[in-house]
């Protein structure tokens, strides 16, 4: 079970995302607008987002751009009623995972979501291979097929 973050002015596009989200088994918090949805990803753990671009106080590009400053990794989908081409761009360009316009299709929504959170479990499970990879010394063969045996057994003998 994953949780998302869905930040939005507007209370019926919430609804909706949340609707959505938790029919999937999923968990859902919610932000009214850019400045309390920067507060919660900085306050908690996160799977995805869902974040409006046209929004008070901060809009959607500033939160996406302040949670990169702040390491913060978690995979943002862009949503907005004001779509245009240059939007889904700069959204791209500036880090978000993803970009879905308004009005809001079920199976586009799911889509994105779903891709968004195999993306963060394949970043997760590379940065765990990374980190075992890292520990293993240089000078150590790894394997066990026929050959490989064979070179251990030689360097083991010459050792």
């Amino acid at each position: 079970m994953a949780k998302i973050l869905v930040i939005d002015d507007e209370q019926n596009i919430r609804r909706s995302l949340k609707e959505i989200i938790e029919f999937e088994e999923h968990t859902v918090e919610e932000a009214v607008d850019g400045k309390e949805g920067l507060d919660k990803l900085k306050s908690g753990l996160f799977d995805a987002v869902f974040c409006d671009i046209k929004m008070p106080k901060l809009d959607g590009i500033e939160v996406l751009e302040q949670a990169q400053q702040n390491d913060i990794a978690t995979p943002f989908v862009m949503i907005s009623g004001h779509a245009s081409i240059s939007n889904a761009v700069d959204c791209i360009k500036n880090g978000a995972f993803d970009f879905i316009e308004k009005p809001l299709e079920l199976n586009r929504v799911l889509v994105s979501l779903r891709n968004a959170l195999n993306k963060k479990d394949l970043e997760e499970e590379t940065q765990i291979l990374r980190n075992k990879v890292k520990r293993i010394p240089k000078t150590q063969i790894i394997g066990d097929s026929k050959e490989i045996t064979e070179i251990k057994t030689l360097i083991e003998k010459v050792a």
